[in-house]
């Protein structure tokens, strides 16, 4: 299994709605950061704060400037620390990985997913 290479794909297609976020993350955030917590709107998020629509990508996720025009684009979370429960699990497993078409899976790990998944674990340890 490789290194997150911070592709991004994971916030892409979940930053529209698809995650949530636990009751401790939203009055964490709406005594310690309102400006993560102005983006909540009856306990779901990513919500406009002008308009009340559901934003189609996370308003925390940043693309990193690129050195060279021929390198992957690369993303960042500007909430990192203080990101939702969803996101501190992801990923969660082999599966998931597969069908996200994450690219830290490689082909080892799909001829062996139960030692990926361990693996898996193991990398995610200090984030869940």
């Amino acid at each position: 299994m490789k290194d997150c290479n911070q592709c991004g794909k994971c916030c892409i297609k979940y930053g529209d709605g698809g995650i949530e976020a636990s009751d401790e993350d939203i009055k964490m955030w709406e005594i310690f950061r309102p400006h993560i917590h102005q983006y909540v709107i009856k306990d779901k998020i990513w919500f406009s704060p002008e308009t009340g629509e559901q934003l189609t990508q996370c308003p925390f996720l940043e693309k990193m400037p690129n050195q060279h025009s021929s390198e992957q684009v690369k993303y960042t979370c500007a909430i990192y620390l203080d990101r939702p429960e969803d996101c501190r699990q992801y990923p969660s497993n082999i599966a998931e990985m597969v069908r996200d078409e994450c690219e830290m899976i490689e082909v080892v790990d799909l001829n062996h997913p139960k030692k990926a998944q361990l693996i898996l674990d193991d990398l995610m340890s200090d984030s869940r």
